[in-house]
Formats: structure tokens, C-alpha cells, sequence
């Protein structure tokens, strides 16, 4: 009997180390790659309505998973929306917020970031046993007192793996026709400073053990030489490019300044090779777009693809790239084990233009853009989740959800429990997507602009109605414009804001281009709907917290925060090679 039992133990011991054992361990707790493209316009895909743009695998995902048409960002701009989305929290909870006009994390030399103490649902997969990895975009942060501390990477966050952009794209990244001249020079003013720092040290020494004869000024003008060649050196790199545009690998800088357009094509190389070690499970693979944000670096593969201009022929490069990480996820047999789940962090840049060329997205028929905190425009994004086997194929949801959303879905998919000791504002999108309900659990959203509330969504438990209340608008330039052209991003507060009392009233089910506010004598509810809301607005400010505002008092640069490949200021680095991106793919 005794022998019985060992050898059935062992059997189940060769079963759990082997391969197909460990899938089996794992399979309630599934592998998720969400895919976050930066400033992509809801009315860009093919999917969600556009018939001149090709997302061919978009288009796929969302045929193959749940579409949710309803879809809101927790804000309108970069850092405080990926914060959000990190956390399941307003970023107005977590500090992550400005009063001021700006609203994101301006450079890599600024203290600014996510602050330690939150949790992200990456922390909470990790204590799940999931491996975790971050591709891509992080704009939540670097350093605080020094340019090696790094005590706003993501792997404080539940990250085990990172590669990517610590900042996020800017128009001096691209393009940058003397990149490689300047590695060349780099390298040989910097092997000049190293010999003539070490003649000046030799001379220093023969000088005081009285083994060579020189003057004392003619080491000090050594010395000096040094210092004004690397203050000149610095003073002629004060472009962004050099400071901010570059690409990190764990802690080590790879790329400064990066190559822009190749990038790319290196994420999605890091991001096949992490799933491939980890095929096993489960494992957490967050692939955060540089796409399709200005100044759009496309690889000479796609450009002139599309017919939208440069924006297009980067939609339909970052669409390729959605393709090759559906494809590997199949090569890798786990389609059906992996939960995954596509967004844009925001809405489209209205205002990004050259001349008479857009270089922003489209937001279909959604009045307002990025930055815009109010207006569907800038909030209403796209949503697809896939899970085969466990969500419906083709299934579409118009019922209010969220970015933040993810935090509290993941933790049930995975086992996790949401932290207890602060507010969550996501809620578990499982039941909605499985049909297990048809409701939203949101009966109320808020929209902030920086850390001023702008609107408030009420989607009433008994009604199919969707009311939208606006407190603050912005005021667009020029007059008639439908953005804010003169300030490249509409302000907050302010004289660029319209303050609105009695505050606009719109009904999205009816009216989803808030074209024609609702009045007491058009809407009879308007009272009662108004009244509903600012009593919800209310509750909402009772439950924020005081915090520091990340955004509005740390986000100065300092020199001494600034990332350095080399020994400051000799910055210039690329161990990447020349490899062309898309040499042997099909588009």
C-alpha cells in the first residue's frame, strides 16, 4: 500500500514539473497582454467605424473578443490616464494630477512619478506567481534625488522585466538626421578628455615627486581645458533629444538618444521573446505603444502606406505590430490560455498639425480631443478584451466601463484581492463581458481635467439613459475652431474655460456628439438629473484624500536627475546596432 502511494505521489510529481503539468497548474490563472497605444483616436480603426484606415488585425481582435463601445479613460492625458489605468484609481487619489498647465511629467530630469505607495495590478499578479513585464511607454517617472536612484521604475511597481521609453515620445526624437555623426564625435571627445585627464594627472604627479620639471599653470590649464570642453559639450545638447529621448533595458540606458523609428520593432522583439520564456505561465505582459503619438517615427516599410499621410502609415505600422504579438501568442500555443485586451490611453490630438497635415487621431463622431477633459473626444476609447473558450466571439457592449476597470478584473481573474485599505474605482468587468449581467456596475463616472473636476456620467440603474453634466468646457481658439489650436492643448481652468451654471446636460444615448444641450423645457428630467449628480459630485469629493500633487509641484527638471549613459555629461550611447526593423516581415 505504502509503495502504491509513493508511486502515485511520484506520478504527480513528474506531472507537475513537466511542461503540460504546469499549464495545467496554471490554468485558473490566465496569461494577459494588454496592448495601450498612445494617443490614438477612437474613430481611427476599422472596428469602430473607419472604412479608410487599414487595422486589419484590430479588426480581428475585436472579432474574435468582446467590444466594448463605452470605454472611458480616467483622463484626457498621458501620465495621470496610465496612472489610472495602473492602479484602478482616479489619478486625482494618487497625486497624479497639476493645477497648473501642465498635466503630464515633462522631462526625465523632474522628481515627479507615481508615488511608491500605491499598488498597480502588476504588483498584485506578482504576488500571484505571475512573471511581469512592462514593453514600451512608462511617462510615470524616473528618478528623485539623484540620476541613479531610480525609485520610479517600473520595477518598484510589481515589474520583474522592462524595456522601453521611460519618458514618452517628443518632437525633437524624430527625426534625427546627425544621430549617428554625433555617436561618432561622441566617442572621440570622450577618449580625448580620458587622455588629457590622465596626462594632467601624470604631470600632477611627476610635479610632486619632483620626477618631471613643468609649470603648475600649464597642468591647470589641463585641468581647465577639461571642464570648459565638457561644459561646452553640454551646452550644446540642451535638446530634449539628448535628455529625454532615449530607451532603457531593466536599468541600463541602451539607446541615448534613441533611433526613434526602429524602436518599434525592438519592443515587439523583447516583448515575443518574454512570452516565449514564459510560455509556461503565467505571465503579465503590459505592451505600451510609443504609437501613434507626435512625431510619429515610421520605419521607410510603412510610409506612404496609408491614406491619411505620416498619422495613417503609423496606425497601420502599429496595427502590424498588434499582428506579430497575436501571431506569436498563437506560435506559442496559448492563444486560448491568454487574456487580451487592446486600448489607446487617451483620445486623438486634434491639435497636432503641420500646416494643413494632420498628425493627430480621428475621434469619430465625439466632439473635443486630447487634453480635453469634458468632451467625449478626449475620453471615449477603444476596448477589446479576448479570452477564447471563456468570452463570447463578436460580442459588443454599449454599457459605461473604464480603464480602471483592469485592476480589479485582473485581480479576479488571477486570485487577487483588491487592496482593502483604500477606494477602488474600477470595477470587475468579468460578469459584463461573460454576460452574466447586462448592467454596468458604474451608475456614476467623473472626468477631470488636471485636478479640477470638468463633468460627471450617470447611467441610472432603471433607465438606458446615459447623462452627461458639464461644469467647465473649454474655450476653443480660434473662434469657431473645434479645438484649442493657439494653446496646442486646452487649459483647465482659467479665462481659456467656460465655468456653466446651471452646468450643460446632455443625454450621450441620444445626442453622443453633445451637440445640443438639453434645458428644462426640451428635457423634463433636467432637474432631477442635475440635482442627482451634484449631489454624486458631492459624495465623490468627500471620498478624495488630500495628497501631494506629483504633477504640479515636482515637475521641474534638474540637471542632476538626468539619465547618463556615460560619465555626465558625455551622454551619447546606442548598443543596439544598425539592424534594419521590418528587413523580412510581411506587411
Amino acid at each position: 500500500m505504502k509503495l502504491r502511494i509513493l508511486a502515485i505521489a511520484l506520478s504527480w510529481t513528474c506531472l507537475l514539473l513537466s511542461p503540460r503539468g504546469a499549464q495545467e497548474v496554471h490554468e485558473d490563472k490566465p496569461n494577459i497582454v494588454l496592448m495601450i497605444v498612445d494617443d490614438l483616436g477612437i474613430g481611427d480603426l476599422g472596428c469602430f467605424g473607419n472604412d479608410t484606415m487599414r487595422t486589419p488585425n484590430i479588426d480581428r481582435l475585436a472579432r474574435e473578443g468582446v467590444q466594448l463601445k463605452h470605454h472611458i479613460s480616467a483622463a484626457s492625458m498621458c501620465t495621470p490616464s496610465r496612472a489610472a489605468f495602473l492602479t484602478g484609481r482616479y489619478p486625482i487619489r494618487s497625486g497624479m494630477v497639476s493645477n497648473r498647465v501642465s498635466r503630464v511629467i515633462s522631462t526625465l530630469g523632474a522628481p515627479a512619478g507615481l508615488p511608491r505607495n500605491e499598488t498597480t495590478f502588476a504588483a498584485l499578479l506578482k504576488r500571484q506567481g505571475y512573471s511581469t513585464a512592462l514593453i514600451g511607454k512608462w511617462h510615470e517617472g524616473l528618478n528623485c534625488d539623484s540620476r541613479h536612484d531610480h525609485c520610479h521604475h517600473p520595477y518598484n511597481y510589481g515589474f520583474d522585466y522592462f524595456y522601453g521609453m521611460p519618458f514618452t515620445l517628443v518632437e525633437p526624437c524624430w527625426p534625427d538626421p546627425s544621430r549617428d555623426t554625433e555617436l561618432a564625435i561622441g566617442g572621440k571627445v570622450w577618449l580625448c578628455i580620458q587622455l588629457v585627464a590622465v596626462a594632467a594627472l601624470t604631470a600632477a604627479l611627476g610635479k610632486l615627486s619632483r620626477l618631471i620639471c613643468l609649470p603648475w599653470s600649464f597642468i591647470f590649464s589641463m585641468i581647465l581645458f577639461i571642464f570648459l570642453l565638457g561644459y561646452f559639450w553640454f551646452s550644446s545638447y540642451k535638446s530634449p533629444l539628448y535628455w529625454d529621448c532615449l530607451l532603457m533595458r531593466e536599468h541600463e540606458i541602451t539607446e541615448q538618444p534613441m533611433k526613434a523609428e526602429r524602436a518599434g520593432s525592438i519592443m515587439v522583439r523583447e516583448a515575443t521573446s518574454f512570452m516565449e520564456r514564459h510560455r509556461e505561465g503565467p505571465f503579465l505582459l503590459v505592451f505600451s505603444f510609443l504609437h501613434v503619438h507626435v512625431p510619429l517615427p515610421t520605419t521607410t516599410e510603412f510610409i506612404g502606406t496609408s491614406k491619411h499621410g505620416l498619422y495613417g502609415d503609423n496606425v497601420q505600422e502599429m496595427d502590424f505590430m498588434v499582428g506579430k504579438l497575436l501571431d506569436a501568442i498563437d506560435d506559442f500555443g496559448v492563444r486560448n490560455h491568454t487574456l487580451v485586451y487592446f486600448t489607446s490611453d487617451h483620445g486623438g490630438h486634434l491639435e497636432a498639425r503641420v500646416g494643413h497635415a494632420q498628425l493627430g487621431g480621428w475621434n469619430g463622431i465625439y466632439k473635443g480631443g486630447k487634453g480635453m477633459a469634458g468632451w467625449e473626444g478626449g475620453i471615449r476609447v477603444p476596448g477589446l478584451v479576448r479570452w477564447p473558450g471563456r468570452l463570447p466571439a463578436g460580442k459588443v457592449i454599449e454599457e459605461p466601463t473604464s480603464m480602471m476597470d483592469v485592476f480589479p478584473t485582473l485581480a479576479a481573474v488571477s486570485g487577487s484581492m483588491v487592496p482593502q485599505d483604500r477606494v477602488i474605482d474600477g470595477q470587475d468587468l468579468m460578469p459584463l463581458l461573460q454576460g452574466d449581467v447586462e448592467r454596468s456596475e458604474h451608475e456614476f463616472l467623473f472626468h477631470y481635467c488636471g485636478a479640477f473636476l470638468h463633468a460627471a456620467r450617470w447611467h441610472p440603474k432603471d433607465s438606458e439613459a446615459v447623462w452627461k453634466v458639464h461644469y467647465v468646457t473649454p474655450v476653443f481658439q480660434p473662434p469657431g475652431a473645434q479645438g484649442c489650436y493657439e494653446t496646442q492643448y486646452c487649459r483647465c481652468s482659467g479665462k481659456l474655460v467656460t465655468y456653466h451654471d446651471p452646468p450643460l446636460l446632455f443625454d450621450l444615448t441620444r445626442d453622443p456628439s453633445e451637440s445640443t444641450p438639453l434645458t428644462p423645457d426640451t428635457e423634463p428630467s433636467y432637474n432631477v438629473v442635475i440635482q442627482t449628480v451634484a449631489n454624486a459630485v458631492k459624495e465623490h469629493k468627500k471620498s478624495i484624500i488630500p495628497v501631494r500633487h506629483q504633477i504640479s509641484e515636482l515637475n521641474q527638471g534638474n540637471i542632476w536627475l538626468k539619465p547618463c549613459c556615460g560619465v555626465f555629461p558625455f551622454c551619447l550611447c546606442d548598443t543596439e546596432g544598425n539592424t534594419s526593423p521590418w528587413a523580412h516581415e510581411e506587411k
